[in-house]
């Protein structure tokens, strides 16, 4: 543990614990101010979207407001929830988009113009003296001009081009004939160092996306992104992963090691800078942590939290304090206190004068700069925790994408705040419906008592008799029938729920509604108006992809390039978000695929077509693991070899260069149909059946048979 921390240990500048009272820690006096102060700006600057989420949340539940006040006349209560039912819809097609490949959307590939590593090299299976001497000054470089004197030797091996080969320095090396670039010649194989680096440390990034679950947190940020409008998720940090293991005598004895990991954050407890529109311009954040007692004795574990500091704020007693806001999300307000801690965990820039006033040295190398990124922990009035961030360049590891981007604040909308105003008038109509249908539903009765017998019971049953006296003939019991106004009232409704449509940008059609009318009677049409309903999740996934999964991406690049001494995943690589990629139908996408490759197939297209990419894709598409159903670029590399070997020993063509006779009708793989027997030769099969052939008599005639007449 102590060798696998000692990177930020030598990286950073850590406050030592304290073995202090808990009154005289003094060196801690100033910065816990420092911290609750912007904790309360940022939360007081909130107060207005934590309203709107309340809402938000309440018309996704089916829970009136105190703002909604009903008269007496009013008896219907009745909550139509479509807003969660556009909410499940809007947050289930983002999950569907996400997870399409069954795998993190996050790929690595090189740079266009990849630095440190050979973008390309390739070599000819043909034997060297069967090369054309302007095919190997073709070859000599695809940049440049010859006689600039950055040509490569001809016949120039793996070891001339030195560790620019990176990963396939050792698989290259014994082939002849290696040079630089692409291939010009129609047999020429070219491998990608840069690829293979990519690759490499894509596949070691979704291992670790896989450890953390990230799928798992990203589907909980996808949904708070569709009902509040913003997501956010949290890391990488490394933490000590235990992997259980049993020796053969059955001891528990778990492997520790120290693993990326990345989570959920949710828009409750993330208190971002006011003054911020977005995660690049935030100069700080603090989350807010509801803590057991049991969780708060587990951060001791973690490298650099002050144990004895730790001690003391849990003798001081739980001192978690309520928001307004809980209680409505937890549809309860108990009497009793919350018996948990309340931690705050900042994270941004904090002036080194600052820092010196707190008894922190800084190291002679981070001397010249003004300010430094901390990373802070507070609890009850003490400092858990105060460290920099070891992580380099110093970004703060929180990402927070909108459903629907906002330029002026920094949380968005999502599609309950959207649809609010729609989402009161479907419910006024509807309890304005229901109400007027219980009323039109009975009789109103009137009753004239100068004519009935005194003391009568008046209630009414089938049956009953009321008994008359004397008096003016007349009728004494009138039934009145109260209007139905329900159906204008539906209608009302229905063009609420239209508008709820037009104002989320989700038609109803998209969810699974029935009776569509018009274009959508058929296949063609639901199709046409499937895909311009895509329109607008279409900007919600590339919200995700530029304001989430990119950033979270560069974070494990960076944690990996940094920390993971494995030299075949470096490279100049860059991270790419694919979430928009999963918008096209894989059917749509592998024969699209497909189509492409026959068309590049011909031999002058071919030099410009990337096979290998194609085959990855079009396995993707068709929901298979491209690592295991093709070869990466070191299997090529031995495949290739295994060719030039195997083409080495192949039979010579017949002489003349014509082709061997093909009764398939491929014509030998050219253009015509080459050498297929024509009718009357032997082969062909309309030939008609010959009898059995007997002994030939003089002049050519079979014997026993005379002349033809």
């Amino acid at each position: 543990m102590e060798e696998e921390n000692t990177f930020i240990e030598d990286e950073s500048i850590v406050l030592e614990d304290s073995e202090q009272s808990s009154i005289d820690d003094y060196q801690t006096n100033n910065i816990i101010p420092y911290i609750e102060g912007r904790f309360k700006r940022a939360e007081e600057y909130r107060n207005q979207d934590e309203q709107r989420w309340l809402s938000a949340y309440r018309n996704y539940r089916g829970i009136y407001g105190p703002d909604v006040q009903f008269t007496e006349a009013e008896k219907s209560r009745v909550f139509i929830k479509v807003t969660k039912t556009k909410t499940l819809a809007a947050y289930q097609q983002l999950e569907s988009i996400m997870f399409a490949n069954n795998k993190f959307p996050l790929t690595v590939d090189p740079t266009e113009l990849p630095e440190g590593v050979v973008s390309d090299v390739n070599f000819d299976p043909k034997e060297p003296d069967q090369i054309k001497e302007s095919e190997v000054d073709e070859q000599v470089s695809p940049y440049g001009f010859k006689g600039d004197g950055k040509e490569l030797a001809k016949g120039a091996t793996s070891k001339t081009l030195g560790e620019m080969l990176g990963p396939l320095t050792d698989k290259l090396k014994d082939i002849s004939g290696l040079r630089n670039g692409t291939g010009m010649t129609p047999t020429a194989i070219t491998f990608s160092p840069a690829m293979v680096a990519a690759k490499k440390m894509q596949k070691k990034i979704q291992d670790q996306l896989e450890e953390s679950n990230a799928s798992k947190h990203l589907r909980n940020t996808a949904f708070e992104m569709a009902l509040f409008g913003t997501g956010v998720m949290k890391g990488p940090f490394a933490v000590d992963k235990e992997y259980p293991h049993w020796d053969e005598e059955g001891t528990y004895s778990p492997t520790i090691k120290t693993v990326p990991q990345v989570s959920h954050v949710s828009v409750w407890n993330f208190y971002p800078d006011p003054d911020a529109n977005n995660m690049d311009e935030a100069q700080y954040v603090i989350e807010r942590h509801k803590m057991s007692r049991s969780q708060l004795r587990q951060l001791k574990r973690r490298p650099f939290f002050r144990d004895n500091v730790i001690d003391d704020a849990i003798k001081l007693g739980e001192n978690y304090n309520k928001e307004f806001w809980e209680d409505d999300l937890s549809d309860y307000a108990p009497e009793y206190g919350v018996e948990r801690y309340e931690v705050l965990e900042y994270w941004g820039m904090v002036d080194v004068d600052f820092l010196e006033e707190q008894g922190v040295d800084i190291p002679s190398e981070l001397s010249d700069v003004d300010e430094l990124q901390a990373n802070v922990w507070v609890c009850n009035g003490k400092l858990l925790r105060m460290v920099i961030n070891p992580f380099k360049p110093a970004r703060i590891p929180y990402h927070a994408a909108p459903y629907e981007l906002n330029p002026y604040s920094f949380f968005g909308v999502g599609i309950a705040e959207n649809m609010d105003d729609t989402q009161t008038l479907m419910n006024g109509f509807m309890r304005m419906a229901v109400d007027n249908a219980v009323l039109s539903g009975n009789l109103l009765i009137e009753i004239d008592e100068t004519n009935l017998v005194p003391g009568q019971d008046l209630s009414l049953y089938p049956g009953k008799v009321f008994r008359r006296q004397g008096g003016a003939p007349g009728q004494a019991i009138f039934g009145t029938k109260f209007p139905n106004v329900s159906g204008e009232n539906l209608q009302l409704f229905d063009k609420a729920r239209v508008l709820a449509d037009e104002s989320t940008g989700f038609p109803s059609f998209a969810h699974g509604q029935t009776g569509v009318t018009g274009v959508g009677r058929t296949a063609s049409g639901i199709s046409m108006l499937m895909g311009a309903a895509q329109g607008s999740i279409k900007s919600v996934v590339k919200n995700i992809d530029d304001y989430l999964l990119r950033p979270l991406g560069e974070g494990l690049f960076r944690f990996n390039m940094q920390f993971d001494f494995d030299p075949d995943i470096k490279g100049d690589l860059e991270v790419k978000a694919r979430g928009t990629e999963s918008l096209m139908a894989n059917e749509v996408r592998s024969q699209r695929l497909t189509q492409f490759m026959q068309i590049a197939a011909a031999p002058s297209l071919a030099p410009f077509t990337k096979f290998d990419y194609i085959i990855r894709e079009i396995a993707k598409s068709l929901d298979l693991d491209p690592d295991k159903v093709t070869n990466n670029m070191n299997e090529a590399a031995l495949q290739a070899e295994m060719m030039k070997g195997f083409q080495q020993e192949q039979p010579p063509q017949p002489q003349g260069g014509q082709p061997p006779m093909d009764p398939s009708g491929s014509g030998g793989a050219t253009i015509g149909t080459g050498g297929v027997p024509a009718p009357g030769q032997q082969g062909f099969t309309g030939n008609e059946q010959q009898p059995t052939q007997q002994p030939q008599a003089a002049g050519g005639q079979p014997a026993g048979m005379g002349p033809i007449q």
